[in-house]
Order: C-alpha cells, then structure tokens, then sequence
C-alpha cells in the first residue's frame, strides 16, 4: 500500500484513537499531578457588647477566583503518588526500618491501602485468568465431543454465566453464600459447624469471589476455543490416530498447538479484566474484605470529597500494571510475529 493510501486508511483509526484512548489518559495523567485549592480563611474580629471575639471563616469570593484563576488546582507533583493512600514510601521505608522479620514488614505495607488493594488484584488476576482458560478449555472440549443433537441446548447453557450482568450474578452468589442460602447451610452441615459463615472470613470471601471470576468468564473462553476447534486441520487427526496417538496425544501435540494464538489472545483480554475487577466486590459487599484498584477509584470519587486527584493518580497507576501484565504477551507474540514472516 502507498503511503499516501494508507494514511488516509489510517486516519479515521487514528483520530479515533486519539480523541477516545490518548486524550482521556493524558488528562488523568494531568489532573493527579494537581490537587485542589484549599478553602482560603480569614480571621474576623465582632464586637458587642460583651467585648470581642475572633473567629475563622472561609472567604467564599476569594477561593472562587482562586479556583477560577488555576481550575486544575495546585500543582503536586508526584505528591499524590507519594502519599500514604497510594505508593506510601515513607511509610513503606519506615516499616522496613521497624520491622522485625520479613512477615511483620509485609504485614505492616498490607495494611497500607494501595497495597492492601494490590495484593487482591494480582491475586485475582493470576488465579482466576489461567483457571478459567483451563476449564473453558476442558468444557470447549467436552462439548465438541458430544453428539449434534445436543450440543446446541449444551452450549446454550454453558454460555448463561456471561450473560447474566456481572453485579446481578454477584449478588445471586452472594446470597447463596449466605448462612442461611443453600451454598451456606451446605458449607455449615459438610464442616459441622452451624456458625461458620463465608462473609466473617478473609481467606473464605477472596476464595469466593475468584470462584465466581471464574463461572463468571469461563464461557467467553469456551466460545473462542470451541470456534477454534471448528478449524483445527481433520487430516492432521486422522494422521495421529493411524500412528496411534491417544485422546491426549492428539490434544497436546495437535489441537493445542493450533490454538496457542488464542490462547494468548484470551490471556490478553482477561487479564486486563481481571486486573480491573470492581463488580464481585461490590455486589458481594466484600470490601471489609478485599479491595481492589477499581474500588479505590471508586471510593474516591463516590461521596461528597470527590477526591479527583486521588482516582486519578490511581487510575494511572493501574494503566502503568495492566502495561506491566501485558508486556511479557505482547512481546512474544511480536517475537513469534517476526519469526513467521
């Protein structure tokens, strides 16, 4: 192709790209550099009778046009990164300098809440991601496998989990996970204890929330595998089976092979869901719990602070791990991209 062609090919994408995904980064990227005005207070002096007092009010005019003259507020620097609320460094430093073993200083920086949140969202993410691969492709497998008659009325209700709303699918599992739903009273009778309750344990509500990751995506994987499976080469099997290969076999050294771009693609996708994941947490009201880097932005902006700075630089660091997760992928596939042409 011309480059002049391809420019005006390329174009549409571009401003596209430009105005929906460059612009809205850049400006979060410049409002957590920012943080607002503060109020600007005035002593006042009111005498009576009585003699006189001193009192602190806000000059309502003054703070308008302050913020007015500088609407982005004032500029910080790294300042917000730096705070206990995100990186934390000082007080990441202070507990290594205080801390008597290698536990007590990951306790402590477990407890800050960016870290806090971290820790669960990479938990998450690496857990649920390779899991739900594995059983989307085990359920592409058994489904391609059934009889035509079938596998229409199997594949239809494989794929309810991705179509119910992910808050409303939450909020059903919770329930169910309640001591009084069925998942509850079940739990209780296997463990004898009528007083063992899902929500009051830490290690319980994260394991929860990752089995629901899973039914809840697994079915997008099942779909792109079992598309997949529709084109892998015939003859390549017949071929395996007449040298005798196993059921196995066939899958390890056939079938995988011809679905590894796949594979990597629906890495790519969950893993950049999975690393944002905000809904289980709401839905399973499980932030006592567990937080993640979506519900610190939320937080932030929901309520009357309206802490935009702070979801701002929270977002950036997130867009900077979701970056960090994807390189090793997009790497390799770049790598087996030259390597082919």
């Amino acid at each position: 192709m011309k480059h002049r062609t391809f420019f005006w090919f390329f174009l549409p994408t571009a401003l596209a790209m430009l105005i929906f995904i460059a612009a809205p980064i850049g400006s979060v990227v410049i409002q957590s550099l920012f943080v607002p005005h503060e109020a600007v207070l005035v002593e006042t002096e009111n005498c009576g009778p009585f003699g006189c007092t001193k009192s602190v009010v806000i000059d309502q005019e003054a703070t308008a046009e302050l913020r007015e003259a500088e609407p982005l507020g004032r500029f910080a620097g790294l300042g917000i990164y730096l705070d206990r609320g995100h990186l934390a460094f000082a007080e990441v430093s202070e507990a290594w300098t205080t801390s008597q073993s290698i536990g007590e200083f990951f306790s402590d920086v477990g407890d800050l809440p960016f870290y806090r949140a971290m820790a669960f969202t990479l938990t998450y993410t690496f857990v649920v991601t390779p899991l739900l691969i594995a059983l989307g492709f085990v359920i592409a497998l058994a489904v391609n496998s059934l009889n035509r008659r079938i596998r229409g009325f199997v594949i239809f209700f494989s794929l309810l989990p991705m179509i119910v709303t992910p808050l409303i699918g939450s909020l059903t599992l919770y329930w169910m996970i309640d001591s009084r739903g069925v998942i509850g009273e079940f739990i209780q009778y296997v463990a004898g204890s009528p007083d063992l309750s899902l929500k009051a344990s830490t290690p319980l509500m994260w394991i929860a929330l990752m089995v629901y990751g899973i039914w809840h995506s697994a079915p997008f994987a099942f779909v792109v595998f079992y598309a997949g499976l529709q084109t892998v080469p015939q003859d390549t099997l017949e071929s395996a089976q007449i040298d005798g290969a196993t059921r196995w076999q066939q899958t390890r050294y056939v079938v995988l092979p011809h679905l590894t771009p796949l594979v990597t693609f629906v890495a790519l996708i969950q893993l950049m869901d999975n690393f944002r994941v905000f809904e289980p947490i709401i839905g399973f009201n499980a932030s006592a719990h567990a937080t993640s880097l979506s519900w610190i932005i939320f937080n932030d902006l929901s309520g009357e602070t309206n802490q935009l700075s702070a979801a701002a630089t929270t977002s950036v660091l997130t867009i900077i791990g979701v970056a960090i997760l994807l390189s090793p992928v997009l790497v390799r596939t770049w790598r087996d991209f030259k390597g082919k042409a």
